[in-house]
């Protein structure tokens, strides 16, 4: 019985840190969620100093994130879950040049976005539709 208790507080462990940064990015630091805010949408450019990590084969999958160096500041954009943007099929890697259209939002006291579209050169990876609902849950009714 004790070691399925130590396996089963072991998983929930491992699950809680697999969430932590996604929980973080959905709220205001203090438990609050921050939603995708229309009022703050805006476009920025820049450079990305840290790529978002492939979801881990056989593990629990991951909320993407990078990180953009733009001409004015750094920002943490979230992308949506990883195997969204495995399954739309932009890569995305160091270095690379983007244009990203999303909500500007602070998180622990930084600045950062939620992404609702990405171009890179001539692709565009659509995230969020017009109304900012994330395209990975599918249509909603109003």
């Amino acid at each position: 019985m004790r070691k399925c208790s130590g396996f089963i507080l072991t998983g929930l462990i491992c699950f809680l840190l697999s969430v932590a940064p996604w929980a973080l990015a959905q709220g205001d630091g203090e438990g609050q969620p921050v939603p995708y805010n229309l009022k703050t949408v805006e476009t920025v450019q820049g450079m990305v100093v840290a790529a978002p990590r492939p979801t881990p084969k056989g593990g629990m999958p991951e909320r993407a994130q990078l990180t953009l160096k733009t001409a004015k500041e750094t920002l943490t954009v979230y992308l949506g879950p990883g195997w969204f943007l495995e399954k739309r099929g932009m890569k995305i890697s160091d270095l690379d040049r983007l244009q990203i259209t999303g909500s500007r939002i602070t998180v622990q006291g930084q600045a950062a976005l939620l992404a609702g579209e990405v171009r890179k050169g001539e692709q565009v990876l659509k995230l969020r539709n017009e109304q900012g609902q994330p395209l990975w849950r599918g249509p909603r009714k109003p």
